[in-house]
């Protein structure tokens, strides 16, 4: 599909709402704002520009169009969401630029990879140990984690470019390289701030549902089935795709080596470990000190700018911090105001109606499986996100469902389903592209994987929001 076809399916599907008669119960202003929106979920979609720039010819548009005025247009941008991502960018920049990210993997390698099941949990503890302060999963397993993955795979004589080498000689690899990319789906679950549009959820859940995400609830959540599956998915590959070296005692070598040549820790490595841990205390501890999340990731980066670990060059050159600020500030803005002008209401009734007499539970089962597998169709966790997070929670809500067991199912899946295809998420092209692993195996561990994960995110996860008293 060329561009034209792309921008002129965009319009007519955002000129056939705006024009068609408006629905009794919702306004004229809100129904065209919806109209924009629309139109911009399916630009995220099928992008025949970059995102920033579609989402801000729409919030110009809505302004332009007077759905909005110019100051509304604008009002997004100043959502402590936003700033909350920024930080979490430049933050993340600071474990690229020292090399702490890689000193963390090869410590864990160094203490425990001395097989290849594993070194396959010593990748995902790694990708765990990191996410929370890296919300990009591109920067966390594409970054950091691939290049040191990639290396150990062609120690273990597993190497895509040798094509003297038999495909059985390829399974080392591509264990090693599923086990990173399904770990990384598992991680970006697992905290606020561990994929960039988390945070999204958080403002959608509070305009959906009423209700309050904070950091500390997400991890708490996210905790147990979070910790369960990164148990189960590696031994899982290691059973479907068995690696043909199981043992490699020179794993631990090749870490120390590596580690050897990085030295001790530089003053930047103890700037950002010491920054790090004081930044999850106050995440985790914010009911107590009354420091809010967003506060915590700004005191982080600043500390780091007057310690001179990051340069104001390293934050200005931060783009995908200020492409996010840009397309997530036009996105929380038409969010916000289609809650305001009464959409999402009427929207939650309306559809509401057609689950009637469906008792929740079977309710919520069933929109949860669509969702998840209607990523089969998205290139992107954040396009898939827009485009249904907020309709399917209002939908469940009511069909009765509990607003926070509704809010952190979605929320979870949202990040779960980026496993099931080879294109379903950032890293996907990347550790594709390595060509340890064919698509047909990528889908088939993709589709099994996910499956065991629904099991675990919303059949154990739900007890556990029980038990803790989310719902």
């Amino acid at each position: 599909m060329n561009q034209f076809t792309k921008i002129f399916i965009i319009l007519l599907i955002g000129l056939s709402i705006w024009f068609i008669p408006i629905p009794v119960g919702v306004t004229p202003q809100a129904w065209h704002l919806f109209a924009i929106f629309a139109a911009t979920i399916i630009g995220f979609i099928l992008q025949p520009f970059p995102m920033g720039t579609i989402a801000f010819v729409a919030i110009t548009l809505a302004a332009t169009l007077g759905v909005l005025t110019p100051k509304e247009a604008l009002s997004g941008f100043g959502s402590t969401t936003m700033w909350l991502i920024v930080s979490a960018f430049v933050f993340a920049k600071g474990f690229i630029i020292t090399g702490f990210g890689k000193r963390v993997a090869y410590n864990i390698i160094r203490a425990i990879g001395d097989s290849t099941l594993k070194l396959g949990y010593a990748i995902n503890i790694s990708d765990l140990l990191i996410s929370p302060a890296m919300p990009s999963s591109t920067a966390r397993a594409g970054g950091v984690l691939f290049p040191i993955v990639n290396s150990l795979a062609k120690a273990l004589g597993s190497d895509p470019d040798d094509h003297t080498q038999s495909k059985h000689s390829r399974e080392t690899g591509s264990f090693l390289m599923q086990t990173l990319y399904q770990g990384t789906t598992i991680t970006n679950a697992m905290f606020l701030t561990s994929m960039a549009a988390n945070p999204l959820i958080a403002v959608f859940a509070k305009e959906t549902l009423g209700i309050e995400i904070t950091w500390g609830l997400w991890a708490l959540a996210a905790c147990v089935p979070g910790i369960i599956s990164l148990a189960i998915i590696p031994y899982f590959i290691y059973k479907v795709n068995p690696p043909k070296i199981k043992d490699f005692p020179e794993g631990k070598a090749l870490a120390r080596e590596e580690l050897k040549k990085m030295g001790p820790l530089s003053f930047g490595e103890k700037v950002v470990l010491t920054v790090f841990i004081g930044a999850l205390s106050l995440w985790i501890g914010a009911k107590y000190t009354g420091i809010g999340t967003v506060a915590v990731a700004m005191i982080a980066v600043s500390v780091m700018l007057l310690t001179k670990v990051l340069s104001w060059k390293d934050l200005i050159e931060e783009k995908g911090a200020w492409d996010t600020l840009v397309w997530m500030g036009a996105l929380v803005t038409m969010a916000g105001f289609l809650s305001k002008l009464g959409f999402i209401k009427w929207f939650a009734s309306t559809m509401g109606e057609s689950v009637v007499g469906i008792p929740w539970v079977y309710a919520l089962a069933i929109l949860l499986i669509i969702y998840t597998y209607s990523h089969y169709a998205f290139a992107s966790l954040t396009a898939h996100i827009i485009a249904m997070y907020a309709a399917f929670c209002a939908v469940a809500f009511a069909a009765g469902a509990p607003a926070f067991l509704v809010a952190l199912s979605f929320a979870f899946m949202s990040n779960i389903c980026m496993g099931i295809t080879h294109y379903g998420g950032a890293p996907a092209p990347i550790i594709f592209g390595a060509g340890y692993v064919d698509q047909n195996r990528w889908w088939k561990i993709g589709f099994f994987a996910s499956l065991i994960n629904i099991v675990i995110w919303i059949g154990i996860g739900g007890i556990w929001w029980k038990v803790i008293g989310l719902w």
